[in-house]
């Protein structure tokens, strides 16, 4: 058991030839919201019950598909060890889908602001503050800065962002979606 992996063009050309696709899109719900696959259901990392997919994909291929493809090896990794076989990564996520020109489905008029963009702003603001504070009302607040920093230099080197992961916990990103 391997995670397979499926160009978005190879993906889209099964459907197009009238093949049935499951394809879990395992990024947030503002993420989903934001541009998703139209025939993509979501279900996010922190949310997959491998046993359940594993259950339900009952032998089918399961596709799974993030941002970037990082997440979705993770959410594949998880469900071939709860032994759903066979499990496809959707190489590249929804920027290689875009890049290869295939139609995402967006929302009319302003849509949610995107995880990483809501990241940027309360990154900038956090340092923001504390060179202020740290300027006028006592050095100390520097260390609020200098802490930020260090947070992004951890999440550049790890991949892991923990303000994000925070971020997407709050209420605004986590109304329900549905695929339609």
């Amino acid at each position: 058991m391997s995670l397979g992996v499926i160009s978005p063009r190879e993906l889209q050309d099964k459907v197009n030839a009238g093949q049935s696709v499951d394809l879990v899109d395992v990024r947030t719900p503002v993420e989903f919201r934001e541009a998703r696959v139209e025939y993509a259901r979501n279900v996010p990392l922190d949310q997959l019950d491998p046993a359940a997919e594993a259950a339900a994909a009952d032998g089918k291929t399961l596709y799974v598909i993030c941002r970037t493809g990082n997440r979705a090896r993770q959410a594949g990794e998880k469900l071939l060890a709860a032994g759903c076989d066979p499990v496809v990564n959707v190489e590249g996520g929804t920027r290689a889908w875009e890049e290869s020109g295939l139609p995402l489905v967006r929302p009319e008029g302003s849509g949610p602001i995107a995880l990483e963009r809501q990241v940027r702003i309360a990154a900038g603001s956090l340092v923001l503050v504390g060179v202020v504070l740290g300027a006028l009302v006592h050095p100390f607040w520097i260390g609020l800065s200098a802490f930020v920093g260090a947070g992004l230099l951890f999440a550049g080197i790890t991949d892991t962002c923990g303000m994000g992961m925070l971020l997407a916990r709050m209420p605004w990103n986590n109304r329900s979606c549905s695929s339609d």
